[in-house]
């Protein structure tokens, strides 16, 4: 976790002062007075899936989408001694190198230039001899051994992570993401960090290299496409969301594609990594990227004089948190670190996790317990931060020498709650950046009382995606004579299923009148479903109907959510005469002996009506359709002899349907 530079000061320093002290500095620009570029014409520097970003969550370009002035950058490359480093179109600046005080002077008096400031020199002059090292107590790894001790096969879930790192997302019940199909693919993670180092060699990685998950790479410092000789830093940090390694490391979003930006320079510490931040983030935007994973953050420097107070962490002053912010209202979803400070004399936050549409993470254990290093919160403006926690304490991370190891820190914290977040926001794509921050603040541990070490808490990613479920779902209801016809849309898979509830005219508290198995699908989909419900024995007036999804079935976990509620009208009484001794208000569905022992059984079924079509169906206690039969029946009662001389002992569901609407289904146990 890396500690930054202050902005409010950068620009104070120009001329021959600024040249005996500094070797890199921001040139501000006045405007971007070019024609070549033209909010009409994106596709010039936006690429197609930044545009499209744009244009669903509704975000208008504006004037910092355009790129700076081609003429203004190549009349200050022309200046003799002068390199050119980084340009930011959001911040309309752009760093340079040079030695030379003739040559700042020289630019100072351009006209299109708004001041130059020293940005850093190099490393050890300036201040501190020796900068300390940035990431000290997160190299520090203790090895663990191989283990699969929590095995996919045995627990149901899709991967077999191992018991570490079970442990991990088991804290955010995470694995249920996984399980219903969001692992991050059509996702795309910008990582800005120090380095990536021997990311292409090692095995937590040998998924994401072996699929060309890493799409783009580029490092800010040195200026080229290679990021694998740096620091290691950003490569654990990568391997806590990527990661691959069955029965021993499985990271948060492991089918997410990737981009790789080196932006800390990890021998100094100046405000021109704050600088190569935001043109990472601004290259994160334009590729087209949903989600920026940071563990990188700061507050003091090799030079003293651009060190910030607590009163700077504000979410407004600094060059980072206003990069961090902007890159937000792209449409970005934006995760930082929020530090590890909280042992030493500075204690708060870093930024830009201060930034005020940034996601602060802190740092817990994986039984929840805080880090004492992470820092604490708020804001110095009094925001809640961090926002949330994730496991940074004996966080597994991959190490250089190509084993599993773990690692403290809040650097892990963030990438760990990116992944998930990354995992959520695939499920609803519909909602923009701000939804899915808000969503994981409201299934914090601490939503109603949140602190200044963990902010909202620790996000339950099941009560988050069931929160959003909830409010994406939609039904309507119908009557036609004394049947109503429920609808309704939803996202589910297989393993989910549907019960319908009626409270008529009169009545006071609901009823369950049936249930919907979902249609075949391992993946989250969206999906839309019918019911259709008599209404014999209903006096007239409104009927309420409410539909519970049942999101996990297994016992240990079993879930359920409200979906949704609508309402029909019954015109007039509903009064029908029984047919074969029926019931004429309700089907039945009954199955003789239950629990069985033998090799048949009596399906007892009751309908008022006939059913020229009534398909039945036993599905095992996955959800798998395990038998399945043709059938039919007049109004009235029918028994169905059943061979089930070849299913196992277990738990069975057996299913009725009109056609292909279910009308009741049955649980059956089989001893």
């Amino acid at each position: 976790m890396k500690k930054f530079v202050l902005l409010g000061i950068v620009c104070v320093f120009i001329g021959s002062e600024a040249g005996a002290q500094f070797t890199r500095y921001i040139v501000r620009l006045k405007d971007k007075g070019n024609a070549s570029f033209t909010l009409a014409n994106p596709g010039a520097y936006l690429s197609q899936r930044a545009i499209d970003r744009r244009t669903k969550y509704n975000i208008p370009l504006d004037s910092t989408d355009l790129p700076v002035t081609p003429t203004y950058i190549t009349q200050i490359r022309n200046v003799a001694n002068v390199t050119v480093l980084n340009v930011s179109k959001w911040l309309n600046a752009i760093s340079i190198q040079t030695n030379d005080a003739a040559a700042i002077n020289t630019i100072s008096a351009m006209p299109f230039v708004q001041s130059v400031g020293g940005l850093a020199a190099r490393p050890g002059e300036g201040g501190r001899l020796i900068t300390p090292n940035k990431f000290a107590l997160e190299e520090i790894t203790t090895p663990l051994p191989s283990n699969t001790g929590k095995m996919g096969d045995i627990n149901g879930d899709f991967f077999n992570y191992g018991t570490s790192s079970y442990n991990e997302i088991h804290l955010h019940n995470g694995e249920f993401l996984h399980n219903i199909g969001l692992r991050g693919q059509g996702m795309q993670i910008a990582v800005l960090d120090g380095g990536f180092q021997n990311y292409t060699s090692l095995k937590a990685f040998d998924s994401i290299n072996a699929n060309g998950q890493v799409l783009s790479t580029w490092d800010f410092v040195a200026r080229n496409a290679s990021v694998t000789e740096d620091h290691q830093h950003g490569m654990q940090c990568l391997s806590t969301i990527a990661a691959n390694i069955p029965g021993q490391f499985v990271g948060k979003a492991p089918k997410a594609s990737f981009h790789l930006f080196r932006t800390e320079d990890v021998a100094s510490e100046y405000p021109i990594e704050e600088h190569n931040w935001v043109c990472g983030a601004e290259r994160a935007d334009s590729a087209g990227v949903d989600i920026i994973s940071s563990s990188l953050g700061y507050y003091d420097f090799d030079n003293a004089v651009f060190n910030y107070t607590y009163a700077n962490m504000d979410g407004n002053t600094t060059m980072a948190a206003k990069g961090a912010d902007l890159a937000a209202k792209k449409g970005l979803l934006v995760f930082n670190s929020a530090g590890n400070e909280g042992g030493n004399a500075w204690n708060f936050l870093v930024t830009p996790s201060d930034g005020d549409s940034v996601i602060a993470v802190g740092a817990v254990s994986v039984s929840g317990a805080v880090g004492n290093f992470s820092s604490y919160g708020p804001s110095g403006d009094g925001q809640v931060k961090p926002e949330v926690a994730s496991v940074g304490v004996a966080a597994l991370v991959q190490t250089t020498s190509n084993t599993v190891g773990a690692s403290n820190g809040t650097s892990f914290a963030c990438p760990n709650m990116a992944g998930l977040g990354t995992c959520l926001w695939q499920a609803f794509p519909e909602y923009n950046n701000m939804k899915i921050v808000q969503a994981l603040k409201a299934a914090g541990s601490k939503y109603t009382n949140p602190d200044n070490r963990i902010g909202y808490g620790i996000p339950n990613m099941k009560l988050a995606f069931t929160n959003l479920l909830t409010e994406f779902a939609t039904s309507t209801a119908s009557t036609n004579a004394c049947t109503a016809t429920l609808s309704w849309t939803t996202k589910d898979v297989s393993a989910m299923k549907y019960e319908i509830e009626r409270m008529g005219p009169g009545e006071t508290v609901y009823t369950k009148v049936g249930e919907q198995l979902p249609q075949a699908g391992s993946l989250l989909a969206i999906r839309s479903y019918q019911f259709t419900n008599s209404l014999n024995g209903l006096n007239a007036g409104t009927v309420s109907y409410r539909i519970r999804q049942i999101v996990d079935t297994a016992t240990a976990s079993f879930t359920a959510v409200y979906i949704d509620t609508t309402t029909t009208t019954v015109a007039a009484g509903c009064f029908a005469t029984g047919t074969g001794n029926t019931d004429p208000i309700t089907e039945k569905l009954n199955i003789q002996p239950n629990p069985v022992t033998g090799s048949t059984l009596s399906l007892v079924i009751e309908t008022p009506n006939a059913i020229p079509s009534m398909p039945v169906h036993i599905y095992d206690a996955k959800g798998a359709l395990v038998w399945q039969e043709k059938n039919s029946k007049g109004s009235g009662k029918k028994t169905i002899e059943l061979n089930i001389s070849g299913l196992q002992a277990g738990k069975y569901y057996i299913s009725v349907f009109n056609g292909t609407k279910l009308i009741r289904t049955a649980e059956l146990i089989r001893l």
